[in-house]
């Protein structure tokens, strides 16, 4: 019953350790220096005391318990911690879409919809029509919405995601 509660007790706080490393690494790329520090600090002392824990207990024969245990709640955080940071953070996209036309119907459209787009000419392709950009800076979090408005539009629409480290000046729907 003792090595079956401490390896929930390591597979517990590795999840939270680690989901909290994924959630650190994200916040520091996202240039938030002093939040990044203080998750790094609880998650180290998690980490330090369930990995002392862990190897006082391994001299025992039942080692491939403990081990299981913490591999598996490295695999469990690092999961769950890319599904928190994908939930809790919300990041710049810019989001760039190819169309054949250029109606003003559809960029009133989108417009109306609360985004801001800058439209730009492409030469004629190989393949025959004009082409045209769009562009738009939106949050993460309208993505979906915003791929589904624009397929409404266009459903042969070329769509290209990339994320933002910083935006300055422009409308941004929020």
């Amino acid at each position: 019953m003792e090595l079956f509660l401490l390896c929930l007790k390591i597979f517990f706080c590795r999840i939270i350790d680690v989901s909290l490393a994924t959630f650190r690494t994200i916040v520091t790329v996202k240039g938030k220096p002093l939040v990044a520090a203080l998750i790094g600090f609880v998650e180290t002392t998690i980490w330090f005391l369930i990995v002392r824990e862990a190897l006082l207990f391994a001299g025992s024969n039942s080692n491939i318990f403990v081990a299981v245990a913490y591999a598996g709640g490295f695999a469990s955080g690092t999961f769950l911690g890319g599904i928190l940071a994908k939930k809790l953070i919300d990041g710049n996209l810019t989001v760039q879409v190819v169309t054949s036309g250029k109606s003003e119907d559809m960029l009133a459209e989108i417009r109306d919809a609360g985004y801001t787009i800058t439209v730009l000419d492409i030469n004629t392709s190989r393949f025959g029509k004009k082409k045209y950009m769009l562009f738009c800076e939106i949050m993460s979090s309208q993505l979906n919405s915003f791929k589904s408005l624009i397929y409404s539009l266009d459903k042969k629409a070329f769509i290209m995601v990339q994320e933002t480290k910083y935006v300055y000046n422009g409308f941004q729907k929020k």
